[in-house]
């Protein structure tokens, strides 16, 4: 079948659409995925049904989502993720999961969900792609603050991964699942090492440089290849791909740091493919795919959207109590609430549980809702409450009584 490019090209023109109208209103703080989600709803089926998900778009999507993940696994800077800072993102975590599971179980006693175990997987992670955006605005980035935020969505979002990996992936159960991802994680080992021996080659490191900005983009095309050759691995081993794809940006992370091998705009590069054309195409295709008649189909559904919110703010949110020795005690709320921001992974995890037969239409569609919900709320609301937190800080000391001392990073 010859593919067609009309659905295509209103999904890519939706993508370009939502930062453009949102770049005209600059104090619209809107994330623009929350925009492509919600105008796919409006072109899809659910609304005015001028786009449907054939082959073309469908393939594109998936790329989109293995790319998120990519480019997720690229974020973790792993020469922060020790000492204290790592022991309290880690230990965070825990709780969360712990809270996780006796909100997921309340749920199932009331009849809500249908797999606690999935359903609190999903709730534990952060999304860091909407996070860090704000991160910067603050300038906050480098901050203790900056770097606690940083560190707990890497902890969740690698931990979310894995578990949902060895619990929902794999054909022989878990312990099987753990040899498969083992098996995975000795794969990345075996290439990082041959990666990092071929450098060493003074050959093959002036041919690399040499090609790097040259129409060959051999860094560009070396990543590529690294992508999907760990999504092809992670789907051959039976396992989720979005495992395979985040495991090779976490890898590339690791490959990329030899200060002469090292290229200022390879980065750059890899975003601009990412967030300039596949991964809007994952958002608008996940807007397109909304059953929004499910999410309206009982009242219960509905009545789901808040408590999933809820269940957000009180699993991610709640752990950051744990923080209270380490940052100033206004910045602690605010910490939790960007922390229980979260709305890729629970796109991919509801997806996955669709397909599985584990998740119903109306609880993938409730949380989504819950996930947009947080996006478009707890980043809005944290920003403006650091701005204050800092704004009463500079006044506190100008007036004389010093400014808050800040935490310092354990590293």
């Amino acid at each position: 079948m010859e593919p067609t490019f009309t659905n295509l090209l209103i999904v890519v023109a939706v993508g370009f659409s939502a930062p453009f109208l949102l770049g005209l209103a600059p104090k619209l703080r809107l994330p623009s995925i929350v925009l492509e989600i919600v105008a796919g709803i409006a072109v899809g089926p659910a609304g005015f049904g001028w786009v449907s998900v054939d082959e073309t778009v469908n393939v594109l999507s998936t790329i989109g989502l293995g790319f998120l993940l990519f480019l997720a696994g690229l974020e973790i800077e792993f020469d922060r993720l020790r000492g204290r800072l790592l022991r309290l993102a880690a230990g965070g975590y825990v709780v969360s999961f712990a809270l996780a599971i006796v909100v997921a179980l309340g749920l199932k006693g009331a009849g809500l969900i249908e797999t606690p175990l999935l359903i609190a997987i999903t709730l534990c992670a952060t999304s860091l792609g909407v996070l860090i955006p704000v991160l910067k605005d603050s300038g906050q980035i480098s901050s203790g603050f900056g770097q606690l935020v940083l560190a707990a969505g890497t902890i969740a979002d690698f931990a979310a991964v894995i578990l949902l990996s060895i619990f929902f992936s794999g054909q022989g159960g878990v312990g099987s699942t753990i040899f498969l991802i083992v098996s995975l994680v000795v794969l990345a080992v075996v290439v990082y090492l041959a990666t990092i021996s071929a450098e060493h080659s003074t050959r093959i490191s002036m041919d690399l440089l040499r090609l790097q900005n040259t129409t060959a983009q051999i860094r560009v095309r070396g990543a590529m290849v690294l992508l999907i050759g760990f999504a092809a691995a992670a789907q051959t081993l039976g396992l989720e791909v979005i495992l395979g794809t985040f495991m090779a940006g976490a890898l590339l992370t690791l490959l990329d740091r030899d200060e002469m091998m090292r290229h200022p705009d390879f980065r750059p590069k890899l975003n601009a493919i990412g967030f300039g054309f596949f991964i809007p195409i994952f958002f608008v295709t996940t807007g397109v795919k909304y059953d929004l008649s499910a999410l309206f189909s009982s009242t219960s559904t509905v009545i789901t959207v808040p408590i999933f919110l809820a269940a957000l703010v009180v699993i991610r949110g709640l752990p950051a109590l744990l923080y209270r020795g380490y940052l100033p005690r206004e910045q602690v709320p605010i910490i939790g609430l960007l922390q229980s921001t979260s709305l890729p992974f629970i796109v991919a995890a509801t997806s996955i549980g669709v397909d599985l037969g584990l998740v119903d239409a109306g609880e993938s569609a409730a949380l989504i809702a819950a996930g947009l919900l947080s996006v478009l709320l707890f980043p809005l609301i944290g920003l403006t409450l650091l701005r204050r937190s800092g704004i009463a800080r500079q006044e506190e000391a100008a007036a004389g009584a010093g400014p808050a001392e800040e935490p310092q990073m354990a590293m």
